[in-house]
């Protein structure tokens, strides 16, 4: 059976997606619609309950097989506007991801983003991984696929 038509063991992953996101730039689009999969656009929530889940952040334990039955939060849109929506969901607890190292070029004259720093499809693959959750399928659309796998090899299940 193909990874995505699979019944999930775990609560789906939600997605909060800024409202000016751009969708052509956008590296989750490509998974709307796929089982295991919600999008919400900020400010407004779905109807898929938070209490099973932990949110993807920079300041928190590390995720690990100890989080494998919760569902994932993840917050996307620029670092400035992912910083604006964290207050809103300052409630759920917050994990991190161990270092991996983004393909995604950012160019920004303005503002600096994070170091650890990682596109939100980068961010659900390590977060997949860390989980012990198969991460088949997630980067077949991502452009930088290829940099990505090769730069976090050693990260990577064998």
């Amino acid at each position: 059976m193909h990874p995505w038509r699979q019944r999930l063991s775990f609560p789906p992953t939600i997605f909060v997606v800024h409202p000016r996101e751009n969708p052509r730039k956008c590296s989750i689009e490509a998974l709307r619609g796929r089982v295991g999969f919600v999008h919400w656009t900020f400010p407004k929530r779905g109807h898929e309950s938070l209490d099973h889940c932990v949110r993807l952040g920079l300041c928190g334990p590390l995720l690990s097989a100890a989080d494998s039955d919760r569902g994932l939060m993840v917050i996307d849109g620029t670092w400035r506007w992912a910083s604006r929506m964290e207050p809103f969901f300052a409630d759920l607890p917050v994990r991190s991801l161990p270092r991996w190292t983004t393909a995604y070029p950012r160019i920004s004259k303005r503002f600096e983003d994070p170091a650890a720093g990682l596109a939100t499809i980068e961010a659900l693959f390590a977060a997949y991984v860390a989980l012990g959750r198969d991460p088949t399928g997630l980067l077949d659309h991502y452009r930088w696929r290829d940099a990505f796998l090769e730069r976090n090899s050693a990260l990577l299940p064998r």
